[in-house]
């Protein structure tokens, strides 16, 4: 099992931004292919790959490589009256962000801390295929997209299911 994985950058054709993990540039263009790439903000299909800053070495120091990062969700606004940096009314971020949340949860199955092994045996054919979502913890995460299972993060926390 490989252990590096690839970061890049994406941008939709909205302008949105994020930072995506990819098993290599190989795996990025056969998920875009599929369509399993979609922007995190607003959903769109048409993503493709920001132009980044190369990390450059001088001949006097060794590059630092940045400690190895796995975003945290960004949690949902629960109001569009908030002061938040995506809520307050009628911002187009704060609706979109609302939307994907309530086409989530209305179309997937909460899965809870199980999503790993639930994305996992859907994956390899030993639980039926549906949507799911839930959480994982970073390193369940990054041995998912490690093996190829497709996955990505949502932009919010799950709301907590009680009973």
């Amino acid at each position: 099992r490989r252990s590096n994985v690839i970061q890049f950058t994406l941008k939709c054709d909205q302008d949105h931004r994020c930072d995506s993990w990819f098993q290599s540039a190989e795996a990025f263009e056969k998920l875009k292919a599929a369509g399993m790439v979609t922007c995190s903000v607003c959903g769109s299909a048409k993503v493709e790959k920001a132009l980044m800053a190369p990390r450059v070495q001088d001949s006097r120091s060794k590059a630092t490589e940045p400690a190895e990062q796995v975003s945290e969700p960004v949690p949902a606004p629960t109001s569009t009256t908030g002061t938040g940096p995506l809520t307050g009314g009628t911002r187009p971020a704060a609706q979109a962000l609302a939307e994907m949340r309530k086409a989530v949860e209305e179309n997937s199955e909460y899965v809870g801390m199980n999503f790993a092994q639930e994305a996992r045996d859907i994956h390899n054919g030993d639980a039926p295929e549906r949507a799911i979502y839930g959480e994982a913890k970073p390193k369940e995460a990054k041995e998912l997209i490690e093996d190829g299972v497709p996955v990505t993060p949502l932009p919010f926390l799950p709301g907590r299911k009680t009973n």
